[in-house]
């Protein structure tokens, strides 16, 4: 087991650098896109009592962008299938590039 230190602890405190104007330069944050204004603006319309926790609105917008990847990996399949059949709702069918519905 390491001994433990009594003495202090030193601190390194990193400066910005002075830019030409002599101002420190600010680090800018990595941005983050979530849908969770669209999210919130669409409940509003449906419900305008109602309020969404920080947790539920993370797990919508984790199911906003699963939605859309799986759209994505579909759209590149059926590229890569020349339009031929796309899994589609019952009665609807899209077969070279032109939506038609089947009758029953």
């Amino acid at each position: 087991m390491a001994p433990k230190s009594k003495g202090r602890k030193k601190t390194v405190t990193k400066t910005a650098t002075p830019t030409v104007d002599g101002q420190k330069k600010k680090r800018k944050r990595k941005r983050k896109e979530t849908y969770s204004s669209y999210i919130y603006k669409v409940l509003k319309q449906v419900h305008p009592d109602t309020g969404l926790s920080n947790k539920a609105m993370a797990i919508l917008n984790s199911f906003v962008n699963d939605i859309f990847e799986r759209i994505a990996s579909e759209a590149s399949k059926a590229l890569g299938s020349n339009f031929a059949e796309v899994s589609a709702p019952e009665k609807w069918t899209v077969s070279l590039g032109a939506t038609e519905k089947i009758s029953s």
